[in-house]
């Protein structure tokens, strides 16, 4: 979403505040890094310093004042419910009502953050994680000022469970439409995909869909598709979630190429699930090849992809997979660039050191299993890894050398 988050900086003055508020992972004993590395974030990528209102009572008078007068609020993954409660106590949602009234500023409210804006919100770990019945708790209704009588559920193509049905932020068909009876007749269901924004412009009075997916407005289980690059205006988004009339509402068609019911192309970048498949796609045909460099260079490129998208600070969404795929490449990587070749010391003279800088990076991260795997694949194809102060020499057995662990 760095694009989007580029577009809505672009016009912030040169001396607006910008804030980010931490209390939906406030509970976390890992905030402390999660901020900095959200604060990170938006300085490399966004080009926006940002200061960090915490989760604390200490200073409340302080951080609500600078609620009120920053020109950029952020707020993102967590818990819905946790958030609820924090902003309830510290009247923040008074706060983040009043931005709206106001029309100031930008406010930002993604993933756990935006399940809070309607009037009522999902209690995603609750529900998804322990277990509890499904319920509806009261949200900031940060929406019902604009006339919008909506439950807010982003994550709403969600695809993470596989075999089972984790759309609508983890739900699932048959919780979401339990929970649906419960809404009263004049309200609705908004779903946001995943890749995905609702942009509402106060001053112009109207609504755009940007990203990857579509705006879903959903009543008792009918659902009106907004498709992304549609700008409604907010009285025919109020229509379509009374239901008093429909809207006239346009999908884009797909462009050539697109697999049905694909969403429609856009220049963000490639989801963490499209980069992982393009780069395994990569190493099988170099695998099919025989081609060791090619098969090594997929190899730094999905380790690359991995790296980059750790660093945004959206919960981990695939990486253990993306960390997966990543294992599997390397145990058929050194064994197919040995076997087979003419010259199989010249051969790994080019694909061994780009391995040994890769497991260099993975034991500075932190990821010593992978690091680990690596070494034992290396191992596997006859190259026997030394470890020394200045760094790792390595050399070719002739007998398979035994993997030993670090």
């Amino acid at each position: 979403m760095v694009t989007l988050h580029q577009e809505l900086a672009a016009g912030l003055g040169h001396e607006s505040d910008a804030v980010i508020l931490e209390t939906p992972y406030g509970f976390q004993i890992n905030r402390d890094a999660i901020s900095a590395g959200a604060r990170e974030y938006f300085r490399r990528s966004v080009g926006l310093t940002t200061a960090v209102a915490p989760d604390t009572d200490a200073d409340s008078d302080g951080v609500r004042d600078r609620l009120r007068r920053a020109g950029w609020v952020f707020s993102g993954p967590g818990s819905p419910s946790y958030a609820l409660g924090r902003w309830h106590t510290q009247r923040v949602g008074e706060i983040l009502r009043e931005r709206v009234h106001r029309a100031h500023g930008v406010t930002v409210m993604a993933s756990a953050a935006a399940c809070t804006v309607g009037f009522a919100a999902l209690p995603v770990y609750e529900v998804y994680k322990a277990g509890h019945p499904p319920v509806w708790l009261d949200g900031l209704d940060l929406m019902g000022a604009l006339g919008l009588r909506v439950a807010v559920i982003p994550h709403y193509d969600n695809a993470e469970g596989g075999t089972h049905d984790t759309r609508f932020c983890y739900l699932g068909e048959p919780r979401l439409a339990a929970l649906e009876r419960e809404l009263p007749d004049e309200s609705a269901v908004l779903g946001i995909d995943e890749h995905t924004a609702l942009l509402i412009d106060l001053d112009a009075a109207t609504a755009r869909v940007w990203g990857r997916g579509v705006l879903t407005v959903r009543r008792r289980g009918v659902s009106v598709p907004v498709g992304a690059g549609t700008t409604l205006t907010l009285d025919e988004l109020r229509d379509l979630v009374g239901g008093e009339r429909r809207a006239t509402v346009t999908v884009p068609a797909p462009r050539a190429g697109d697999s049905p019911g694909a969403a429609p192309a856009t220049d963000s970048p490639p989801t963490l699930q499209e980069a992982v498949a393009a780069a395994e796609a990569r190493f099988d045909s170099a695998l099919a090849a025989r081609d060791a460099e090619r098969m090594v260079a997929a190899v730094l490129d999905l380790e690359a992809v991995i790296a980059a998208w750790g660093a945004d600070m959206e919960e981990d969404q695939g990486g253990e997979w993306a960390r997966t795929v990543l294992r599997g490449m390397i145990r058929q990587c050194v064994p197919h660039a040995q076997r087979g070749m003419d010259e199989p010391q010249a051969t790994l003279e080019h694909i061994v050191p780009p391995l040994l800088d890769l497991r260099g990076q993975l034991r500075t991260s932190g990821a010593y299993d992978v690091a680990d795997r690596l070494r034992d694949a290396l191992a596997a194809g006859r190259v026997h890894i030394h470890d020394t102060p200045s760094g790792s020499e390595w050399r070719r057995t002739e007998e398979d050398a035994p993997a030993s662990r670090e």
